[in-house]
Parts: C-alpha cells; structure tokens; sequence
C-alpha cells in the first residue's frame, strides 16, 4: 500500500505544490490538506509547507496555529505521527509548541534567499534516516523570520539530546543560535528546519543537486517498514 502523506495549505502558503511533488518523486502519495479541514484524512504523515501563512501579519506562524487543521495535527504528532515542518512550517511548529524555542527576524533585517550548505548532525529521526551524521548537503534557504533563538537552558538541553538536527556551515544566513538550522522533538517524529528539501530533489531545479530527497525517501521507509 502507498504511504500517503499529507501537505497542509494555509492562505500564504507558497511551496505546497513543490513538496506535493517531492512526495511524488519519492514515491508517495501526497494528500492536500486545507488549514480548515478537521480532519487529517488519514495520512501517515503531514508536512507543514513554507511560504507566509496569514502574510505573518501578526507574528510568523503565529495565526496557522489556530487554524483548524492544527488541533488533530497537535495531537496526533503527540501520538506520534511524523510531522516535517518547512520553513514557514518550523515557524508554526515552535508557535504550536510541538518544538521548543522561537523563530524571530534575520538579525540583518533582509530576506535572504540563497544555496546554503548545512551539516547533518541527527540521522535517527523519521525524516533523516538517509543521511548520514556529519554529512554535509546543500539545500536552498529563502526567509525573512529565520532567526531560531531559545533560552540558554533549551539550547543546552536539545545539544545535550542532540536534537539539533542540522546546523548551518560556513555561513550563518540569520544569527540563528548555535548555527541552528533544524530541530526534533524528543521522539524523533517532528522535525523542522528552515532551508527547503523540496527545492533539492531533482537535478534540474534549487541547487542542481538532489540533497534534499532523502527528507521524503526517510519517511516513506519508515512508514513502510513500520
């Protein structure tokens, strides 16, 4: 049976139709999903797409974390549904406190849109299983609120668990702490981070290169195994 994985679409939202198709080329189904729906349609996983949801008009992802689509979202990724959160989607994972800490504005005050270089640094979680820790991917970023801060005793304790998932290498493109570029929950079941894997998943588009297809190949072999 083909794992069917879910793409939430906020008003905002820019990159649901880039990670539907990264989904496909991986060999899932992705299933849309509107901020509205109560439901989640049974999916085996949820990804929480980029863009700029509710124009970020009060504080990025603050406003999708009401939406309805979030409150079985919430409560299932407890239970542990794999949820992936991109960009915007991070955004509203830590508004939704499913990922402790909080994203604020790039410390240079510009939106920034490049090919970033990260380091893998935890390839247990459901969405990582095809990296290798210590590998380093190229990956494009494009933000305006990428700053991940949180308090001194959160940073201490995601490095102590190592649920730092990847960190930015050579250049940090938002004063992110740490280099922070991606986090996990304790589980391993949600995971977000800033620059987009479906921008990487075909030589021809992003990077011209395929660095982030193992985000949607993890998944898919997990549910599968499961």
């Amino acid at each position: 049976m083909t794992a069917r994985i879910g793409v939430v679409t906020f008003p905002g939202s820019l990159d649901d139709r880039d990670t539907q198709r990264a989904i496909r080329v991986a060999g899932a189904e992705p299933v849309a999903l509107w901020h509205k729906d109560k439901d989640l349609k049974q999916v085996d996983a949820v990804v929480l797409c980029g863009g700029f949801s509710y124009g970020d008009y009060l504080r990025a992802g603050a406003i999708a974390r009401f939406s309805p689509v979030m409150e079985p979202l919430i409560e299932q990724a407890r239970a542990g549904l794999p949820v992936l959160g991109i960009c915007n989607g991070f955004q509203i994972l830590t508004e939704a406190h499913l990922l402790p800490g909080a994203m604020l504005g790039n410390d240079h005050l510009h939106f920034i849109c490049r090919d970033q270089k990260l380091r893998v640094e935890n390839a247990d979680t459901a969405w990582t299983t095809d990296y290798t820790a210590g590998q380093e991917i190229h990956i494009p970023l494009k933000n305006m609120d990428g700053r991940y801060v949180a308090d001194q005793y959160t940073l201490d304790k995601l490095e102590a668990e190592g649920r730092v998932a990847f960190r930015y290498l050579d250049f940090n493109p938002n004063g992110s702490l740490n280099d922070i570029a991606g986090i996990t929950n304790e589980a391993g079941n949600v995971v977000g981070l800033m620059p987009h894997p479906e921008h990487a998943v075909e030589p021809l588009i992003g990077t011209g290169r395929t660095d982030g297809l193992p985000f949607f190949t993890s998944i898919l072999k997990k549910l599968v195994n499961a």
